[in-house]
């Protein structure tokens, strides 16, 4: 410490470090470790799309890009938008290329938010929300989910969490932790609020592309919520390019106008070479997702049958790559089955606790892992639980 006084922001310093990164920092000390902690595809970034960015390389495009990146990129994602999910932007003006779709998640909140303006949370949820809505100015209020309703939001719900500060849902389907997709109805009965308490919608949709038994519903598709949604994908997890550090953006030029203001300023472009892989990913990438997508499915199946079998209740995730088994019939708190099974068998999980409180009794298990890697995992978890 330089002086007596403390130096650190007070919304920092009274902010918890991830309780993921407490368990991979575990983990990474111990040989043998099986982890099925990680969050990013276990598939290595398409050959053409890593060709293209040693191209541009070769070619010498190491400069910036235009603030919102390139346009060439930007038409490219208004098409996918469209084609895939039926929603249209105008890539001028509308369209914005950052860095991973969690910078995306910053801007929306930073761009929107005023000191006490309340975000409605959907727990459980992913670790940064909370921490990115309250340094952005704001207040997270929480709406728990159950896993009777297999971790679906409910309208009614929601309503009953609005107040006069609540500004915007935050909502991620499919969702991480607990793979919980929303259908068309689903979403249609959320709208139905959002419309009637004229609130935003920031809509966290990076796992679109991994939903394996019905076609993925983006909300700003449906009537009278693209004006009203700030949506956020990028090229993370449906094609296998979490290291590229490339998200974006897509909403309504006022929206998207504010957010470029913050982006310029804190960041100018987002990465040259990501940008040109990306292009190439989006141009000839799709069958490299769908096979990716069918082998995550049959892992799926595997390892939700795996978990009911051993007798820890699991529902079917409907897309993501994360099951979400109840721990309760153990008698353990989530995070002392994860502690204990790493210590004893090797095996890293996630404790659903560190998702929110309606995590407590579950962990989070990804299955972006080899297949015998997943079934070595299970023989570990079924002889942890036998031995207690």
């Amino acid at each position: 410490m330089l002086g007596t006084k403390s130096y650190i922001a007070k919304s920092v310093e009274s902010m918890q470090p991830s309780g993921i990164r407490k368990f991979f920092d575990l983990a990474a000390g111990m040989e043998g470790v099986i982890s099925l902690g990680v969050g990013e595809p276990d598939f290595v970034t398409s050959w053409s799309a890593r060709e293209a960015a040693i191209l541009s390389l070769e070619r010498g495009l190491t400069s910036y890009t235009a603030n919102a990146g390139l346009l060439e990129l930007r038409e490219e994602v208004s098409g996918y938008m469209n084609n895939r999910f039926h929603v249209s932007y105008q890539p001028k003006e509308e369209i914005i290329l950052t860095v991973g779709a969690s910078q995306a998640l910053d801007l929306a909140l930073r761009a929107i938010l005023d000191p006490g303006d309340e975000v409605v949370i959907v727990e459980p949820c992913f670790v940064s929300y909370a921490p990115l809505v309250e340094l952005a100015g704001g207040k997270s209020v929480t709406v728990e989910t159950t896993s009777d309703q297999q971790f679906k939001l409910q309208a009614a719900a929601l309503e009953q969490a609005i107040t006069s500060k609540t500004k915007a849902l935050l909502l991620c389907s499919p969702n991480n932790p607990t793979g919980a997709q929303l259908d068309k109805k689903d979403l249609e009965e959320i709208a139905v609020i959002v419309k009637k308490y004229d609130l935003l919608v920031i809509a966290d949709e990076i796992y679109a592309e991994l939903a394996y038994d019905i076609p993925h519903t983006s909300i700003a598709s449906l009537e009278g919520m693209r004006e009203r949604t700030i949506l956020i994908n990028g090229f993370s997890k449906g094609f296998a390019m979490t290291g590229w550090r490339l998200g974006f953006i897509c909403a309504p030029s006022e929206l998207a106008a504010a957010m470029l203001k913050i982006h310029q300023y804190a960041m100018m472009c987002a990465s040259t070479p990501a940008q040109y892989a990306a292009l190439e990913a989006l141009k000839t990438g799709m069958k490299d997702v769908e096979e990716m997508k069918k082998d995550y499915r049959r892992r799926r199946n595997y390892i939700v049958q795996s978990f009911n079998d051993m007798g820890l209740d699991c529902h079917t995730p409907g897309g993501a790559f994360y099951v979400f088994p109840s721990i309760r019939s153990t008698g353990l708190t989530s995070e002392q089955f994860a502690e204990e099974l790493l210590k004893e068998q090797k095996v890293a999980v996630v404790p659903g606790s560190v998702f929110g409180n309606s995590g407590e009794g579950f962990i989070r298990c990804s299955y972006a892992s080899s297949m015998e890697q997943l079934q070595e995992a299970v023989k570990r978890i079924n002889c942890f639980i036998n031995n207690r």
